[in-house]
């Protein structure tokens, strides 16, 4: 076999569901009123990718292990995917490979001291450092202000440590944090399958995987659909209970803390000369009194 049954069913669902997008009309090929599928046929993408019907069926299948780079940009052309997209086609044949069939445990690896300061030195801005599940595994004192509701959510881990994934779809009072809770859902679900994609033996991985589509309808909804993210950048508004409305741009960097992990140092700031950014300037102000306040005092010194 080419790859575990686990991992022949992402290949399968991703590639059938990315067909079931494109119209025939949309790829140049002649279309009928008697068509039966969504989309295009499997024998239409294998003209499109200029392979034969059987060869593509059988990859459709999962047998993707020993397909060639040229065959599978060929077949990400076919389907029109998008980088996001044709990174994760390309995770998956990686991870189906002979010679990665039985790789190393992936290790979560501690934020070295070097990267706290680093946060810590960010002042006006919310920073913090997210890994690929979604967990967020350090951060500055303005994020745990800004994030107040999610560090205190019960779906924290033993750690103390909140997962933007189990926050958004098992905590009822998500909704009311995050305006466009929807949009992020479909993000965060979106995100989680491209680390499948690069981590299909990650147990912790399939674990919250696992317990988001047991408890969340919407996730399983959002997780059926098989859209890949790979790094989500743009515009946050929340509704915090301190400060009320916010509307801030936020930007995801790579952090190379290990060579398997993956690691985003994610910003959130606001535009200057808006309510916004007066709202997270209090913020702030609040989020460093509290830290301050947190701090043991210095000891007095002793008398000669």
């Amino acid at each position: 076999m080419d790859q575990p049954p686990g991992n022949r069913g992402d290949i399968r669902d991703f590639l059938a569901s990315r067909r079931a997008k494109i119209t025939p009309a949309q790829a140049g090929l002649p279309t009928s009123a008697r068509r039966r599928v969504p989309g295009l046929r499997r024998e239409e993408v294998a003209v499109l990718a200029g392979v034969s019907t059987e060869w593509y069926t059988r990859l459709e299948k999962g047998h993707i292990g020993g397909v060639s780079e040229d065959v599978l940009d060929a077949v990400a052309r076919a389907l029109r995917l998008d980088e996001d997209e044709r990174t994760y086609l390309f995770d998956l044949a990686r991870s189906s490979r002979q010679e990665s069939r039985t790789p190393p445990r992936r290790r979560d690896v501690e934020v070295p001291p070097r990267v706290q300061w680093l946060l810590d030195s960010i002042s006006t801005s919310s920073a913090f450092v997210r890994n690929g599940r979604t967990d967020i595994v350090a951060g500055n004192a303005l994020a745990r202000a800004l994030f107040a509701p999610m560090f205190d959510s019960v779906t924290v881990d033993k750690r103390g440590r909140p997962n933007l994934a189990r926050y958004i779809f098992l905590d009822p009072d998500a909704p009311g944090f995050f305006v466009d809770w929807d949009a992020a859902g479909v993000a965060t679900a979106a995100l989680l399958r491209a680390e499948v994609g690069r981590e299909p033996r990650d147990r912790a991985l399939r674990d919250l995987v696992g317990e988001l589509s047991t408890l969340s309808p919407e996730f399983r909804s959002r997780w059926a659909a098989h859209d890949v993210l790979m790094r989500h950048d743009g515009v946050k508004r929340l509704q915090h209970p301190d400060v009320g409305r916010l509307e801030l741009t936020f930007q995801s960097l790579d952090l190379p803390l290990s060579d398997r992990a993956v690691h985003d140092l994610i910003i959130y700031t606001a535009e200057p000369g808006t309510a916004s950014e007066d709202r997270l300037k209090l913020l702030a102000i609040w989020a460093a009194t509290r830290s301050q306040a947190a701090q043991p005092a210095p000891e007095s010194p002793g008398v000669g």
